[in-house]
């Protein structure tokens, strides 16, 4: 770990970031060249200290996933990301062409839609980023690991994942993932990493097992989405996708009509959203 450049990097890259490339506000009194360290340290999902340690080259080692994280937060792109995992001691991860490093063009577009539920999202449905409003409506759907991370996984081995859906919609939503699961088990085909997600719920869900054995196909998004919230209540949104085919992930965008009572709802899942994230701080 080189702590002399790691510092000087991180430092270089944030000066570098202007409010308005992440979606934030200048304000009247901005002094700071590029970004505050407090503004760093929240879009990496880390303390102020922890990060202000390693720009003053007094932090230890982070963690490959802690790396992986401040490439994201800062925007990197894919050399600027290898870069910073050989100054932090680590050997960069294998470019391949399906990778959970998103964008920074991608997180440009995520970062103006921080009213609207938005997230990132991986072929095998594992959330890379969200705005807060996705966070308040979803949960914090980046904490999970292992095949937890793909939403189709938990739907069927997770209890809790269904939550957010009334349960009259249930069915429909366990036909539309396993659908999904194997669109992609397709695509790689055996041996591949949704080969062995599907080896998982075979063993462990009687309801996909059924599912998967119909062999039910379905190549198109659902268009319209209901969900629930245990306190805003039941929103029915739009779903519309944006595909980014060089990093085989997805921007998820929910939106409500105006004049309905789901556009008001979602305005004040916005407030809520907003506040938990002050709080949090």
């Amino acid at each position: 770990m080189d702590r002399a450049q790691l510092a000087d990097f991180l430092r270089r890259r944030r000066e570098a970031l202007q409010p308005e490339d992440v979606g934030l506000s200048r304000g009247p009194r901005r002094r700071t060249a590029g970004l505050r360290r407090e503004e760093v340290a929240a879009l990496c999902d880390m303390s102020v200290d922890y990060y202000s340690r390693l720009e003053q080259q007094r932090g230890p080692q982070p963690s490959e996933q802690m790396v992986a994280a401040i490439a994201r937060g800062l925007r990197l792109t894919l050399d600027e990301r290898d870069h910073l995992f050989r100054l932090a001691g680590h050997t960069a991860p294998a470019r391949v062409q399906r990778t959970d490093h998103v964008s920074p063009g991608m997180l440009r577009i995520l970062d103006r839609l921080a009213d609207t539920p938005a997230q990132v999202m991986t072929e095998l449905g594992e959330t890379l980023a969200q705005t807060p409003v996705a966070r308040a409506l979803f949960g914090d759907e980046t904490r999970f690991e292992g095949e937890l991370r793909s939403v189709g996984y938990r739907w069927f081995m997770y209890p809790p994942a269904r939550d957010v859906y009334p349960v009259e919609d249930h069915p429909m939503h366990s036909r539309a993932f396993t659908a999904d699961i194997r669109a992609v088990y397709a695509k790689h085909g055996p041996g591949s990493r949704a080969a062995r997600m599907v080896d998982a719920l075979l063993a462990g869900s009687p309801e996909f097992a059924a599912l998967w054995e119909a062999h039910e196909v379905r190549n198109t998004h659902m268009l319209e989405k209901r969900l629930q919230h245990p306190e805003v209540g039941v929103l029915d949104l739009a779903c519309q996708v944006l595909v980014d085919p060089d990093q085989g992930q997805t921007l998820l965008v929910l939106t409500a009509q105006p004049g309905t009572d789901s556009y008001d709802r979602l305005r004040l899942l916005a407030v809520i959203g907003t506040q938990r994230i002050a709080v949090t701080e």
